[in-house]
């Protein structure tokens, strides 16, 4: 099995981040078939990227600017069988690739997602920030399987796929994910999530797979760790719902929601406040930022909703 790794890239800002990216894919105990490093609409990134990995495939972004674009691209200039997707800000564990693949023994397997591990530039999470939304800043959450198992989506910046599906479902659509409006404003997601849909039910009977062996820590920011971002990730993330569920239908689009809503999201609560009650405090905040996260990301999509509703009025 030959896999091509995509690391999608838009600015020099990260270049430190990136080169420690694509170290951590040279460092893999099972070495990729090949790197394609996708720019997203920067000539002197592209030009400064071409110079630096003469090794790795350097090829600019022929989509629309933004995420979903650099993804479809990098797919159509691989040539392995698997394409294994690393988010630019990311490091993989030596056995992350070696875990990816195994997870395609299973023929119906069509999908495989890692577990993203949180890397605070301030050295510690924030006390305040409960985990069952780290998914605001791209990592595993709780909720989530903590075993091997089949789920709904995976998450776009640890994630590979046959590379055959990828087309013939029609790539990753634009519009959803993170675009260069995206970057500017409000950090949009879930380009990953609609196409994992759109995949499974074109595929009836394929699988996506949680694979906890396959880890990467993703950098997080201080600005990111912040509370003002983590509302405007949640709200942002309701918005793409409300994209999601226009475009998949309701059903699909917000079948893994519900149970995350309906069980994870008030036992975190519970939880935060029964630390309190034992002396942690912070677990009061943690209590307290999981209900202004559902009511953000909720009210985004009520919003995401109506202006869709609207515009074909």
């Amino acid at each position: 099995m030959r896999s091509s790794v995509v690391i999608c890239v838009y600015t020099e800002e990260r270049w430190k981040d990136i080169q420690a990216a694509v170290e951590s894919v040279k460092n893999q105990r099972r070495r990729p078939y090949e790197i394609i490093l996708v720019v997203d609409h920067n000539p002197d990134l592209n030009l400064r990227l071409k110079q630096e990995y003469r090794d790795a495939l350097v090829v600019e972004n022929t989509h629309e600017k933004g995420l979903s674009g650099g993804k479809n691209t990098g797919a159509a200039a691989a040539s392995g069988d698997i394409v294994a997707y690393l988010d630019d800000d990311a490091v993989a564990e030596p056995g992350w690739l070696e875990a990816l693949e195994e997870g395609f023994g299973d023929p119906t397997v069509v999908g495989v997602g890692g577990l993203t591990r949180p890397l605070w530039s301030t050295g510690r999470r924030p006390r305040w920030f409960p985990c069952e939304f780290d998914w605001t800043v791209g990592c595993t959450y709780r909720g989530m399987p903590t075993r091997r198992a089949p789920i709904r989506n995976v998450m776009g910046g640890n994630a590979a796929f046959r590379r055959e599906v990828i087309g013939e479902v029609g790539g990753f659509h634009t519009g959803i994910g993170r675009s260069v409006q995206g970057r500017r404003s409000r950090p949009l997601g879930c380009e990953e999530t609609e196409f994992c849909i759109r995949l499974s039910q074109r595929r009836p009977g394929a699988v996506m797979l949680f694979e906890p062996g396959a880890v990467i820590g993703h950098k997080v920011s201080a600005q990111r760790a912040g509370f003002a971002y983590f509302r405007s990730r949640c709200y942002a993330e309701g918005l793409s719902k409300a994209l999601v569920a226009s475009n998949v239908g309701a059903g699909d689009g917000l079948s893994s929601e519900r149970a995350y809503v309906v069980r994870t999201l008030p036992l975190g609560v519970l939880r935060g406040v029964g630390d309190a009650l034992r002396g942690d405090l912070p677990g009061l905040g943690r209590a307290s930022a999981i209900v202004v996260g559902l009511a953000w990301t909720t009210w985004g999509y009520l919003m995401g909703t109506a202006r869709l509703k609207f515009g074909r009025s």
